[in-house]
């Protein structure tokens, strides 16, 4: 009880000092529980962030896959027919065979997918790219769920003046460059006619419900409903192609030697990387669902989702540590201030039979306390600048792991005690009689 009440006296002798070092707990706590709740919900918020710009896994028929690995034709994300092969695609997968998708292990982190059947055909005389997909499209799977999926929710960043079509249709989106070139716009009606590999010469009209600009190569296309693009190049139930969103987990060592070759993998790395949401986890999974078919996931995109979370990571925590050792120091330097002040205080404690432990108790004692203060209050605050990041950066709030709490109050108690103890060894330097006499 007497050693409480030492404690309580000293906040109100030494305010100002106790004040400072609560206060500056409290910065410290406030920039390490924002830093770092963000750098352990940031992984999936700049996933869901890149994963705007287009798909992360393409999905091929195996033919075409062995040809895109022998010449290093790999597309980037989101590519259509216009910047692929100027010949139209001789193997094929199953379109019933997509919704497959929906049911693998991963299947919530598939966000989005969009089969594809790219091929050429005259358009008002003029030939060009075609890509036969879905829009909007609403499917029933097995399970009785319905998802919506299709390229509006997967082109975000192309600018459309004019509406998407509608699936099953005879309607289409012209890009910029295609549009200029034939002189058409949006509610203009254009004819396709493609001949067949029979021979026949099939011919569709289309009208345009939109004009888009993609800012690439994608602008010299005609987007049309997948159905009508089988009927008029008389390939039913084909594409050439799946477009994949999915919220995926950066790759590690662990993944990146899977995707060489999971049959080298042991019976523990197996488990653990066919059940973590990796990219190459994700593509074999697809592969064991839909026949004939490679998925891959799109290199740039998940190279840039590994760097810039990476670098993302490693600047935040740097602000921790530095706030950290900002706190040592201060906490240090103050405490020096105070035990200089409370010399004879102190020195007294000795005089009747203190022995320097428990001097040195009583002063990492108090300093305990007011940090303890400090470090609640910074977390709280810390959890508010954390929402404020998310909201601003990301669009969405940060959740907060309760072991973002358990460890900056670990990593604020090792700093406190660090900084405590190279201060408190001045005490035993403190010799009663000298300092009582003024010395």
């Amino acid at each position: 009880m007497f050693f409480l009440r030492m404690i309580a006296r000293s906040f109100t002798r030494q305010l100002r000092r106790r004040l400072l070092i609560a206060l500056t707990v409290c910065l410290s706590a406030t920039v390490s529980v924002a830093m770092l709740g963000v750098v352990f919900d940031v992984g999936d918020k700049l996933n869901a962030e890149l994963s705007t710009y287009g798909s992360n896994i393409t999905v091929q028929p195996k033919s075409d896959a062995v040809v895109s690995d022998l010449y290093n034709t790999e597309g980037s994300a989101g590519s259509g027919a216009s910047s692929g092969a100027t010949s139209d695609p001789t193997s094929f997968l199953k379109e019933s065979d997509a919704k497959k998708i929906k049911t693998i292990f991963w299947a919530f982190n598939i966000t989005n997918f969009a089969p594809q059947l790219n091929v050429h055909a005259d358009v008002n005389g003029v030939n060009a790219p075609l890509v036969g997909t879905w829009f909007n499209k609403k499917l029933k799977l097995e399970s009785g769920e319905t998802t919506v999926v299709g390229v509006e929710g997967m082109r975000s960043w192309w600018t459309l003046d004019g509406t998407w079509p509608k699936d099953d249709s005879d309607e289409g989106v012209i890009g910029a460059t295609l549009a200029q070139r034939l002189g058409v716009g949006r509610g203009d009606t254009v004819t396709l006619t493609k001949k067949t590999a029979s021979g026949e010469t099939h011919t569709q009209k289309i009208r345009l419900t939109g004009v888009y600009d993609s800012g690439d190569d994608e602008n010299g296309s005609l987007y049309l409903a997948s159905s009508t693009a089988q009927v008029l190049a008389d390939l039913p139930d084909s594409v050439d192609k799946i477009e994949v969103k999915a919220l995926t987990t950066p790759e590690n060592d662990l993944a990146r030697k899977a995707a060489k070759n999971p049959a080298a993998l042991s019976q523990d790395e197996w488990e653990t990387w066919y059940c973590t949401a990796y990219p190459s986890s994700i593509a074999y999974q697809i592969e064991e669902v839909i026949p004939g078919a490679v998925a891959k996931q799109v290199r740039q995109v998940a190279a840039l989702q590994g760097n810039v979370l990476q670098k993302t990571q490693a600047v935040m925590i740097l602000m921790t540590v530095l706030s950290l050792i900002a706190a040592a120091v201060a906490v240090a330097n103050l405490m020096v201030a105070s035990i200089g002040e409370r010399s004879s205080e102190l020195a007294l404690l000795k005089a009747i039979g203190a022995t320097d432990g428990a001097v040195s108790r009583l002063m990492m004692a108090e300093t305990a306390a007011v940090s303890l203060l400090g470090a609640i209050v910074g977390a709280l605050l810390g959890s508010g600048v954390a929402q404020i990041i998310g909201q601003v950066v990301f669009g969405s709030g940060i959740t907060m792991r309760p072991m973002v709490f358990v460890l900056v109050f670990v990593l604020l108690a090792l700093t406190v005690a660090v900084a405590s103890a190279s201060s408190i060894r001045s005490i035993l330097s403190l010799k009663p009689a000298e300092v009582l006499h003024g010395r």
